[in-house]
């Protein structure tokens, strides 16, 4: 580990001891984070399940609509009935645990032009529109879903290199100087001990 001393001082053992305490306090925390992100990811499953099914539903409509009005009004119509701007998404940005993710999103639609034509026409807009708006809402929600379930990928693979890498090589390292510590006590009281005339 950077910053490591090799020696086999009490100093070295301190050292060592306050960065093993950190390690294994930085794994509680990213178990625990672990734990919240679980927690989060199955809310949020919730919400991108539930809005994909409702674009679905509305995408469903939404074609039949087309269908009906294509057979009533022809390719022209429906073209002329297109609005002539683009929609566009405003995205609402929130999170938890540092991590940015979309806790809404909505589609903001054009003026729709008015609608000549059949009934049916008037519907298929509507629909589409309904539509859009549906599949906006849905992809934010699976962003969403996707952000959060790469921050707990990412945090489950820091916890198992600090458990499984760093814990261990401290704990070694630590048992190293111990036995280095042990032995310059032990020959120390030895070399006092000769010292004195006791040996």
């Amino acid at each position: 580990m950077s910053g490591f001393r090799s020696g086999g001082t009490r100093a070295d053992r301190a050292d060592v001891e306050r960065r093993l305490a950190t390690a294994s306090r930085g794994a509680e925390l990213l178990d625990r984070k672990q734990r919240i992100l679980q927690r989060a990811i199955e809310g949020l499953q919730e919400q991108a399940d539930t809005a994909r099914r409702a674009w679905e539903e509305q995408a469903a409509a939404a074609a039949r609509w087309l269908r009906r009005s294509a057979g009533l009004d022809g390719g022209d119509r429906i073209s002329a009935a297109a609005p002539g701007e683009a929609a566009a998404v405003q995205v609402q940005w929130g999170g938890a645990m540092g991590i940015s993710y979309p806790e809404g999103a909505e589609c903001l639609l054009p003026n729709a032009p008015a609608a000549g034509g059949s009934s049916a026409l008037s519907y298929t807009a509507a629909a589409h529109r309904t539509a859009l708006q549906a599949a906006v809402a849905a992809a934010g929600a699976a962003r969403a879903l996707l952000l959060v379930s790469d921050e707990l990928e990412a945090t489950r693979t820091r916890q198992r290199a600090v458990e499984n890498r760093w814990i261990p090589l401290l704990q070694e390292q630590l048992g190293a100087i111990e036995r280095k510590v042990a032995e310059q006590e032990l020959e120390e009281s030895l070399r006092l001990r000769w010292s004195a005339g006791l040996m």
